[in-house]
């Protein structure tokens, strides 16, 4: 009796939680892209270089933590491919489809 209560979709509920994590780890792979401090100056500049010293003189952590942010982006976006449709997300099936003739209203020939 309490199977139906607890009648969810854990594949469903994993890939949300997949697809939460990659929205924001995708935003986070943004904002230090932009706060990067290339040869030009960039949008860093913008800010008055306050993006590099936000996370130190030294850029090496940024550069550890945005290949890691990276990393785990590839990771995630291959995780939530690899992981099957439920049958909800499935597009009906062309063999579940009736062949019923159509009544078009002209005469027949």
């Amino acid at each position: 009796m309490i199977a139906p209560l607890l009648a969810f979709s854990f594949l469903g509920f994993l890939k949300g939680i997949l697809l939460f994590l990659f929205v924001i780890c995708s935003i986070l792979l943004i904002f230090l892209v932009l706060i990067q401090e290339p040869k030009g100056g960039g949008l860093a500049s913008a800010f008055g270089g306050a993006g590099a010293e936000t996370f130190g003189v030294q850029s090496g952590g940024v550069n550890k933590f945005m290949m890691g942010l990276a990393s785990l982006f590839m990771l995630l976006a291959i995780l939530y491919a690899a992981i099957k449709p439920d049958s909800a997300d499935k597009p009906p099936s062309e063999t579940t489809t009736s062949s019923a003739p159509v009544d078009s209203g002209l005469p027949a020939k």
